[in-house]
């Protein structure tokens, strides 16, 4: 069987990587909206990304009203923005947040209507130019055809989708990752953990995604937790950076699983940022799903080292399972109750939650069987 494999137009990464992009922006337009948030002001991200516009004889014009869970409303408000300040290309910077508000902004500039009319369809048609300049390493979402958006009429997580979404351009410029507080760092990581950990699992993964799922799943368990515990540490975070780039070319084209699929609703209803939620899930989505795939998270458990040839695959499965539960620990992610979910309103809505996660799709790209009833199930268990 054939495979189609998808990744930016062009990636510049490395230090310096933003200096050496200056020629691509040019050729992308004459004025650009970039779309951030208000973070990436304060912490003088924004004015670098501007210093090279203006270096490059680019006009702007700044979106900084994005938040942590970007919703149809936000992605209006920057088309109109666009539109009025006569822009023709867009520049994201910031997490997966500003990075999807941007390609949903693309979206709607091409084709109209709202993001809602685009949910469960295949986004196509040209898009303005679009650059994305990620500042956490996590998201992937530089890389990749999808961008979440929440529709706020029925409170659902959107997952649009369609080759068109994909950025022309990543600047992969581990200066920006510096900023990136630890819980920051360890929730967006484990971000790039999922992504890499589904990928590698999907019904859908092919030989290209692997490479790059199992290169990240490495390189997250080795440098994640010096990013965490030495911030400042720069090979430490231009690895990282580098992780989650592969990690997000993988699932671009194998998908993800039960994780995602269970994350999202969290996060549209209690406001868990999105790679908190997948952290939360990681230990009983995984022990779920685990004896239908012991050959695949047999190769993970020993390409970390968890385990050895001498292990059976279900052995080698259970040792990666338990350096994941450690690695969660050591970046202290907490519970629902810690982060402070009311169990009772999450009970309330498990019914819900269970059919928008079926509903996305994701549950099904898992090689285990997945039910409504599983889902619910999980869901419990999370308390």
């Amino acid at each position: 069987m054939a495979n189609i494999f998808l990744s930016p137009a062009k990636i510049i990464s490395g230090e310096n990587a933003l200096k050496n992009a200056v020629n691509e922006f040019t050729a992308m337009g004459r004025k650009a909206l970039i779309v951030t948030d208000s973070v990436m002001e304060k912490l003088g991200n924004l004015n670098k990304v501007e210093t090279v516009l203006k270096e490059s004889g680019i006009s702007y014009s700044t979106y900084a009203k994005v938040n942590s869970e970007p919703t149809d409303v936000i992605v209006l408000d920057g088309v109109e923005q666009f539109k009025k300040d006569k822009c023709d290309f867009l520049v994201a910077l910031g997490g997966g947040s500003p990075i999807d508000t941007m390609k949903a902004i693309g979206m709607i500039l091409s084709g109209g209507g709202t993001p809602v009319d685009y949910f469960n369809k295949v986004v196509t048609g040209k898009l303005p130019s679009m650059a994305a300049i990620p500042t956490t390493a996590g998201t992937g979402s530089e890389a990749t055809q999808f961008t979440i958006i929440t529709d706020t009429k029925s409170n659902v997580k959107m997952l649009l989708k369609g080759p068109s979404l994909m950025p022309n351009l990543a600047v992969i410029d581990p200066q920006f990752t510096m900023t990136a507080p630890r819980k920051v760092t360890s929730s967006t990581g484990l971000d790039a953990l999922c992504h890499a950990v589904e990928s590698f699992t999907s019904r859908k993964a092919q030989p290209l995604s692997d490479t790059f799922a199992l290169s990240a799943v490495k390189k997250i368990f080795k440098y994640l937790p010096i990013c965490f515990n030495e911030g400042n540490n720069v090979e430490a975070r231009k690895q990282m950076s580098i992780a989650a780039l592969e990690a997000g070319i993988a699932f671009n084209n194998s998908s993800v699983t039960i994780i995602h699929g269970m994350s999202r609703p969290i996060g549209a209803l209690f406001h868990v940022p999105h790679g908190l939620s997948n952290a939360m899930l990681l230990k009983e989505c995984l022990s779920f799903v685990l004896d239908g795939a012991y050959e695949r998270f047999a190769v993970l458990g020993r390409a970390i080292n968890a385990a050895d040839e001498y292990d059976t695959d279900e052995e080698a499965s259970k040792k990666f399972l338990s350096a994941v539960e450690k690695i969660c620990t050591e970046l202290e992610i907490p519970t629902l109750k810690e982060f402070g979910v009311d169990k009772d309103e999450f009970l309330k809505v498990i019914d819900k939650m269970s059919s928008d996660a079926m509903d996305s799709g994701s549950p099904q790209n898992t090689r285990k069987t997945v039910t409504l009833e599983d889902i619910k199930g999980i869901y419990k268990k999370l308390w």
